[in-house]
């Protein structure tokens, strides 16, 4: 008998408790919103002097509740990229509010930005406080594989969907996730503004386990970028990438050509390049541009200095491949396929060198009120109907005196797209931290291409930040640019 009493107590003590407490209290929520629209702003710190802070949600609220902390005053520092609140004599940006269990009180914030932020698309707990606040969200908050972090992305139309492609992904299960390329499907309709939801690739018979979408046996992690869909001569619907299998940031062991097999659901080498090369293949952000010319794939990283030929065969054959140079004998760029591209840095050298008149240069990009100089890193060059030009999306490789090494966010226009890119627009910025490699997805333009929406890698990576912004980090980032502001005249 002792010893049935002694299993049944520790059942009791081990068993977890399945019944709710529904006299707990419920959290305090707080709504930080744009002072002129009213809308929810994601990515807002709310810190207290011992530490403690919370961050807004995509729909921008927070649920707080700290035992010790309920049914009383409480102040909180705020900050945010891209958003400022006016300060206090002491020069505090704070805000109070009396902690009352089940009631709201409203933060307004100006935004600074041009750019407004729209959310996080990526991770778990996109809508986290406003499912603890018992309110409606319009998404799950995340993937039901567990997916806490997705790196750098590409997406395309295809097959009467969008097709899209993340880097090294990391998982709740274990600290090591999926390192050989991460897809999923959406609806050609899918509305950025209420949010994406993604259908993943996973592996055959193991509905929790990410597809490998280019596995190899070798060490390293798989690439890809180039991201491009086409129709071939028979008609066929095909999908093409640029790899590269890296063991970390060093060069790559392993560089190539990859087609999407609809049989298998993966990618297969199609063609292996020449390590050492960085251009004979799909790189960067892949657009397609008709020129006089001809009909091109232009890869843009961050110019459109790389092409090819808008067919299956070209897109195989590393010969094909044009890149475009400057000929100082001849005093004129062109598109030959012998040599690397003229870059940015060697340009500026050309210019000061007296071997290039400033007429010619194509990128040497600006600030527009300043005239810095700006320093790209990564870019996405997409055609606008509305503005009728081609417009770039792109970070800076900051420096020293920038707001951040890595999350300064410009736009630029030229009207071809292969430059010159001359002027840029500073449309968002994420202090001390990083947001590289962006990419506007045309396929999601409004009104014409008035309205279009860019993403792009939010981390501490690359950055003097030490702390992670939580359920944000490393995760992708999503961004609306209303190209009518005034303020991008």
């Amino acid at each position: 008998m002792k010893r049935w009493l002694r299993l049944c107590y520790a059942l009791c003590i081990l068993s977890p408790v399945m019944a709710e407490d529904d006299t707990a209290p419920r959290p305090f929520g707080i709504h930080v919103v744009d002072e002129k629209t009213g809308v929810g702003i994601p990515l807002v710190e709310l810190r207290m002097v011992h530490g403690v802070s919370w961050v807004t949600d995509n729909a921008g609220w927070i649920a707080f509740q700290e035992p010790g902390l309920m049914d009383r005053d409480v102040s909180w520092l705020v900050s945010g990229p891209g958003i400022t609140l006016a300060k206090d004599g002491f020069g505090y940006a704070c805000f109070r509010a009396r902690t009352t269990p089940g009631k709201t009180a409203t933060l307004r914030v100006q935004v600074t930005t041009i750019a407004t932020r729209v959310g996080r698309l990526t991770g778990q707990g996109l809508y986290r406080d406003s499912t603890l606040l018992g309110l409606a969200t319009p998404l799950p908050n995340g993937s039901e594989l567990g997916l806490l972090g997705q790196d750098s992305v590409q997406a395309v139309p295809f097959q009467g969907k969008i097709f899209w492609l993340w880097g090294d992904t990391s998982v709740a299960r274990y600290p090591l996730g999926n390192f050989h390329t991460t897809s999923a499907w959406t609806a050609r309709d899918a509305d950025p503004e209420k949010g994406i939801v993604y259908d993943y690739f996973t592996e055959k018979g193991q509905p929790q386990q990410l597809r490998k979408m280019m596995p190899m046996t070798e060490p390293g992690a798989v690439w890809m970028f180039g991201l491009l869909a086409m129709t071939d001569a028979q008609g066929r619907e095909r999908l093409f990438s640029g790899y590269s299998r890296q063991q970390g940031l060093v060069s790559a062991d392993k560089k190539g050509v990859a087609e999407y097999q609809t049989e298998t659901g993966q990618f297969r080498p199609l063609a292996v390049r020449d390590k050492n090369e960085n251009w004979r293949m799909p790189m960067g952000h892949a657009v397609r541009a008709k020129t006089k010319a001809g009909d091109h794939w232009y890869f843009t990283a961050p110019f459109a200095q790389v092409r090819v030929r808008a067919n299956v065969e070209a897109i195989r054959d590393a010969d094909a491949y044009e890149m475009l140079r400057f000929d100082s004998a001849a005093s004129t760029w062109i598109w030959q396929s012998k040599d690397p591209p003229t870059t940015a840095a060697e340009e500026k050298m050309m210019l000061e060198n007296g071997l290039m008149k400033p007429e010619q240069a194509r990128y040497q990009v600006r600030e527009r009120t300043t005239g810095k100089l700006i320093h790209l890193h990564r870019a996405s060059i997409q055609w606008n109907e509305w503005r009728k030009r081609f417009v770039m999306i792109t970070v800076q490789a900051g420096e020293a005196s920038d707001p951040s090494p890595l999350g300064e966010v410009w736009y630029a226009e030229s009207q071809a797209i292969d430059g010159p890119w001359t002027t840029a627009i500073k449309v968002a910025s994420h202090p001390a931290y990083s947001f590289y490699n962006p990419i506007h997805h045309e396929f999601f333009d409004r009104e014409g291409g008035r309205i279009i929406y860019f993403e792009g890698t939010y981390t501490k990576e690359f950055s003097p930040q030490t702390h992670a912004t939580p359920r944000y980090d490393y995760n992708q980032l999503l961004y609306r640019l209303d190209l009518s502001n005034p303020r991008m005249r």
